[in-house]
């Protein structure tokens, strides 16, 4: 039996778009209802599950609060806390007054002697007071101080950076000739540094006289005197 396709081609045409126009209508729909979908579902979180998360969140925290507040003697508690937390810092600014007695022992002429040291850390000043063999000796000791100098030392024990001026503002307060020599009182500023507990240095003294550290005489260093006082503070 033989068919034949009475329509034109421009009837087939129209028919064919016509079509494809339902099909793209159809996806569009489908992408558009996909699209309020999601749109819904991410609504629904971020105005539910977010709200209800953030509910939660301010209950534990009311919670915490409460427990906080309950806590006896929260104040005391968190005082010490940061008291203890403080104590490293305060140990590695504080002073090492223990390094005194070497320093001086490397400055300190072998015909000088000290009878009597004030130390202030706070304001950073030493004055000693002691006898000489004679007033060159005591003008040497001041020397002596004036052009000592300090290296920071590294991890490996050598010294760092350019020499730094240990002492400064060196002042011969009082010198008097007596019977035995001479008497003297040396005043003068320190670098912090070289007590830094943080901190190791290294003093270099100017080969001006021999002193103790070199002739290996540190007993010799101290004399009593019955009539001093130690004013310093450490």
């Amino acid at each position: 039996m033989t068919q034949l396709n009475l329509l034109p081609d421009v009837k087939l045409d129209y028919l064919r778009t016509t079509r494809n126009k339902r099909l793209v209508i159809g996806i569009a729909v489908i992408v558009i209802m996909a699209s309020v979908a999601i749109l819904l579902l991410l609504g629904s979180i971020v105005y539910g599950f977010q709200k209800k998360n953030l509910s939660d969140l301010d209950k534990d925290i009311a919670t915490y609060n409460k427990q906080l507040k309950d806590t006896q003697d929260l104040d005391k508690v968190l005082t010490i806390q940061n008291q203890l937390h403080s104590l490293t810092g305060l140990h590695e600014g504080k002073a090492v007054a223990a390094r005194l007695p070497a320093y001086l022992a490397q400055i300190t002429p072998t015909a000088a002697s000290i009878s009597q040291m004030q130390v202030d850390f706070e304001a950073k000043t030493i004055s000693v007071t002691g006898t000489a063999s004679g007033l060159e000796v005591v003008n040497t000791f001041a020397d002596t101080f004036k052009f000592t100098k300090y290296q920071p030392l590294g991890q490996d024990g050598s010294p760092q950076g350019d020499p730094i001026n240990a002492f400064t503002k060196v002042v011969l307060s009082s010198f008097a000739r007596n019977s035995s020599g001479a008497n003297y009182t040396i005043t003068t500023e320190f670098d912090p540094v070289i007590f830094n507990n943080a901190s190791q240095i290294k003093l270099t003294v100017p080969n001006i006289i021999s002193t103790r550290s070199l002739t290996e005489q540190p007993t010799d260093l101290f004399q009593s005197d019955a009539s001093a006082t130690n004013g310093g503070r450490n």
